[in-house]
């Protein structure tokens, strides 16, 4: 095809996926590929072709003589379920509840899938004004965090003062970890089991992780019970904070969650054990993911190792929790790395006595809320999903990408365009539902998938028929779907006597020696012929004897681009004939212009006219060079004019003649002066040229 620059360029393809799937039914053909097409008509199939040969492109299918009646290309369609409009916080003066705020529109629709062809729908999604926000703020309780304790006393009320220029709804809690109670984690010593730090450090016994505040609107309650807390201590640098995290992700009941916006503060100035370090205290038992709290404390850090980053990146998104790691600088580069691995999570840092831990959480909070990233649930296998996103101001990406938009305002609508696209006919046919959610928030599109496995016409087919070889099989869509065991175009045979030599004597021609011509396999005592790359090209007859590509050809065309090669011999179009078709039985070529078939001098063939009178030619017998008044047809001059040209001839004969003598003598006259050194026009006016050649002349 021609490119947009005016090059000639071609598209490469793997070929015909429709006859490379060999299939034989309507259901496993359309299951082939998008393009594919199953053809119902009862005398579709030429002696010594395959089922198979039903399933082809739908174009094919018309070519080989299908109607478009006859061919069953069902397709996919996408249905709206629920489509309620985006919403604000506030409606008609009335502030809506958090589960009444649309802000993801539709929120369900059904999809029926064909094979290889991908559906398409959009989704938008639009920050709502005056959102609510529940925070936690879980903090590191080790030694080392003494001077930040002092600073977080305050954190509720004065937090609640920032947060209320953001939202009107807004909640805090708080928590605290240490770390594993088993050694080497911490000092098993009764004397430092209930104090960890030093005689004169009034410290409280070591825990991994305690719920101290379930999320609430009272700032003043978050700060009294703060002010509470005791600073702990434990042996190694590292803590136990992925506990604690995996612990307020699963506990939404005791932590308190809502349906809103989640976010966890996660403060602490050590890095962090994670799966496999529990070994060192003989832990090996993987983390269940499931929450383990009594009386608001973590039960059994003794028996579970810490669990994977991984598996908290799971919970995490899971439960809609945007996490904030409020870090010291030392340890910015590992939270950073830890970061890239947990979607929608920022790093801030902590300065050494936490005092600017509400500037970071803003600024956090804003930096997350700022990005919508869409994440799918787990796909069934065989369906693929892929995303393109239109944002702010004309921005489209695709890929990875195609997933999220930044730089989102509260008010402003993004699009997204999603296409889902099944492979063959996954989960036997039965339906899946998956969600699509916006990372952090609690609303989701719920989409359920339909699979085409089955042509329409299988509904009507009629099981163990008796024309499917004494009702071996079930006549459906036009053809014999054989029972389990048989084989065969109607499913004459078991596969227990397929090329036996009784029955290959049937598949032989004329008692040859060559089954099906070479052409073919013998099943059942009957030709399958063989398929070709070319899915144009194809072998038939019962014995697979003929083809349709082995005919003559004109300009290197099969059949001269005129007729069609049938058994290896041209069926011309309608005017044509010929071995190649090559012949035009148009006669208008061979009009002369008295308007009679080649001059009435000749016959016409193939287009072309043949002279029977040798003394006419031409391409229509006019032109006659012998013919008596060609001459005076033809003539220039009268009588008088030629005697009176050809003095005139004589006389220009001479003068040429005389120019050339004149021409040579000037030439040698210019030889000699070269030659001698002299000029003869300072001699005298008669001079005798010295070549003997040229004497006398």
């Amino acid at each position: 095809y021609t490119c947009n620059d005016g090059c000639f360029c071609c598209v490469c393809t793997d070929g015909n996926e429709c006859t490379k799937a060999s299939a034989q039914s309507c259901g496993e053909c359309i299951q082939a590929g998008e393009k594919c097409g199953w053809c119902t008509d009862k005398d579709f199939l030429k002696q010594g072709e395959q089922k198979s040969t039903r399933c082809d492109e739908v174009e094919a299918l018309i070519k080989k003589g299908c109607s478009e009646a006859s061919i069953e290309n069902p397709r996919g369609t996408v249905s709206v379920n629920k489509n309620q409009s985006l919403t604000d916080r506030t409606k008609d003066g009335v502030k809506l509840k958090p589960d009444q705020i649309t802000q993801i529109q539709p929120q369900k629709l059904t999809l029926d899938l064909r094979s290889g062809e991908a559906q398409t729908f959009h989704l938008t999604f639009k920050r709502a004004e005056d959102y609510p926000i529940d925070l936690y703020y879980l903090m590191d309780l080790s030694y080392s965090m003494k001077d930040d304790l002092e600073n977080v006393k305050n954190l509720g009320t004065d937090l609640m003062l920032e947060m209320q220029k953001i939202t009107s709804d807004f909640r805090i809690g708080f928590g605290s970890f240490v770390e594993k109670t088993v050694m080497p984690y911490i000092s098993t010593t009764p004397a430092k089991l209930l104090n960890p730090c030093t005689s004169d450090q009034n410290c409280t016994s070591p825990f991994s992780y305690k719920n101290v505040l379930s999320l609430t609107a009272d700032g003043f309650q978050f700060n009294n019970l703060v002010s509470k807390q005791q600073i702990s201590g434990n042996l190694d640098s590292p803590e136990g904070g992925f506990d604690a995290i995996m612990q307020v992700a699963v506990c939404a009941n005791q932590i308190g969650w809502r349906n809103v916006t989640r976010l966890l503060v996660f403060s602490t100035d050590a890095g962090f054990h994670f799966a496999g370090d529990g070994k060192l205290g003989g832990i090996v038992l993987p983390n269940d993911g499931k929450c383990h709290l009594q009386d608001n404390m973590y039960t059994m850090s003794h028996y579970y190792d810490y669990p994977s980053i991984a598996h908290l990146v799971q919970k995490l998104s899971e439960n809609n929790i945007q996490t904030i790691f409020a870090v010291t600088e030392e340890f910015q580069p590992v939270y950073q790395e830890l970061k890239n691995l947990i979607p929608k999570s920022a790093v801030g840092t902590l300065s050494s006595d936490s005092g600017n831990v509400i500037k970071l959480i803003i600024d956090a909070y804003n930096s997350l809320s700022s990005e919508i990233i869409l994440e799918n649930s787990r796909l069934p296998e065989g369906v693929s999903i892929s995303y393109i996103s239109h944002c702010k101001n004309g921005v489209s990406e695709k890929g990875e990408n195609g997933r999220k938009c930044s730089n989102i305002s509260i008010g402003d609508q993004v699009t997204f365009e999603v296409a889902i696209t099944a492979k063959g006919c996954p989960s036997n046919g039965k339906s899946e539902t998956i969600k699509i959610k916006p990372l952090g928030f609690t609303e989701e599109v719920e989409i359920v998938l339909n699979f085409i496995c089955e042509c329409e016409c299988h509904k009507g087919g009629i099981a163990n028929s008796p024309v499917c070889h004494f009702g071996n099989g079930t006549l459906e869509c036009g053809a014999c779907r054989c029972n389990e065991g048989r084989i065969g175009r109607v499913c004459e045979c078991s596969k227990d006597e397929v090329r036996t030599e009784d029955l290959d004597a049937n598949c032989r021609m004329d008692n040859g020696t060559d089954i099906c011509s070479n052409n073919g396999d013998c099943v059942c005592g009957t030709c399958e012929c063989k398929k070709r790359d070319n899915p144009e090209e194809r072998y038939s007859g019962k014995f697979c004897e003929c083809d349709n590509f082995n005919c003559d050809r004109s300009n290197n065309k099969l059949c001269g681009g005129h007729g069609r090669c049938e058994c290896r011999k041209c069926t011309c179009d309608a005017n044509y004939t010929g071995s190649a078709c090559d012949c035009s039985l148009d006669t208008s070529t061979c009009l002369a212009s008295n308007k009679q078939i080649c001059n009435g001098r000749g016959t016409c063939e193939c287009g072309v006219c043949k002279c029977t009178d040798s003394k006419f030619q031409g391409p229509t017998c006019e032109i006659c060079p012998t013919c008596p008044g060609v001459c005076t047809e033809h003539k220039i001059f009268d009588s008088g004019q030629k005697q009176h040209s050809v003095v005139k001839y004589i006389f220009f004969y001479i003068y040429i003649v005389t120019v050339i003598e004149t021409l040579v003598l000037t030439a040698a006259n210019t030889r000699n002066i070269i030659a001698t050194g002299e000029n003869p026009i300072y001699k005298s006016a008669v001079t005798t040229v010295v070549n003997p050649k040229y004497e006398g002349k």
